[in-house]
């Protein structure tokens, strides 16, 4: 993982309009995120190992990922890059199991925290500054 500066750090948006500005660059929900915190996440390879991450507290109200219906405001952490680096094949310690499939559908990575590559950086410095300019003129 590694740490981006950027003026975004410490701002304040809705949660609404933010999502919606960034959905256009093709930022994602986060799916860790939670009623308190999460991220907006932008896939930088195709194998989606590698994102540029905006995470975010929730100030005030509620985020949900199903409506625009609702009042939250978040104020957006440090950008980062972070790589994960998955087993490519079959997963030796998987067991067949009906019911445990329900829930272990998805292998933890080999490395959630892998070493970035400099191109990697580079190329989430130029999204992050897409997001910055579009982010900063709408205040």
């Amino acid at each position: 993982m590694i740490a981006i500066q950027s003026p975004l750090e410490g701002t304040e948006h809705d949660f609404v309009q933010i999502k919606r500005v960034l959905e256009k660059q093709g930022f994602v929900l986060g799916g860790n995120w939670d009623y308190g915190s999460g991220s907006f996440d932008l896939n930088l390879d195709e194998q989606n190992k590698v994102w540029l991450r905006l995470g975010f507290d929730v100030l005030r109200g509620n985020i949900d990922d199903q409506t625009e219906d609702n009042d939250a405001s978040i104020k957006l952490t440090t950008p980062y890059v972070l790589r994960h680096l998955y087993r490519e094949g079959n997963d030796p310690e998987a067991k067949a199991r009906t019911v445990g499939a329900l829930f272990d559908q998805f292998q933890a990575p080999v490395d959630p925290d892998a070493e970035v590559d400099g191109k990697w950086v580079d190329q989430a410095g130029e999204q992050l500054r897409r997001a910055e300019d579009q982010l900063l003129t709408a205040r």
